[in-house]
């Protein structure tokens, strides 16, 4: 079982950040940060689930669920369950290649974190 702590540690200090964050802070462009982060997340999660229950690829695939923009003062929350829904769907992903048949389950972890703390530096500087 692949170890995604660094990402939900990474998530969860992100998360906590954009909670904390001042209404001025949020509305400079650290909640659209973070909801493209959230968005991003989500959608990769997605994909992961399809793969694992047989439907990756498939031609009548549904597309993929898009995060709602719920407001600036739930991004912090966003960001924090579609992270999680992320790590959840990579421990459920056997080890080998990722549903695209290209990326290794612990590539697509390492790529995830620098993602989040990306956005977590656009969002906080």
């Amino acid at each position: 079982m692949l170890d995604t702590s660094p990402l939900t540690a990474a998530v969860e200090r992100f998360a906590d950040r954009l909670r904390a964050a001042p209404q001025s802070r949020l509305q400079r462009g650290a909640a659209e940060v973070a909801l493209d982060l959230a968005r991003e997340l989500s959608v990769r999660a997605q994909r992961l689930e399809e793969a694992a229950g047989g439907r990756g690829g498939a031609t009548g695939a549904a597309p993929a669920r898009e995060m709602p923009d719920a407001g600036i003062f739930v991004v912090g929350d966003q960001v924090a369950v579609a992270g999680t829904d992320l790590a959840e769907a990579l421990r459920a992903v056997g080890p080998g290649a990722g549903p695209d048949g290209t990326k290794a389950p612990s590539e697509a972890l390492d790529e995830a974190v620098r993602l989040v703390e990306q956005a977590e530096v656009r969002a906080m500087r």
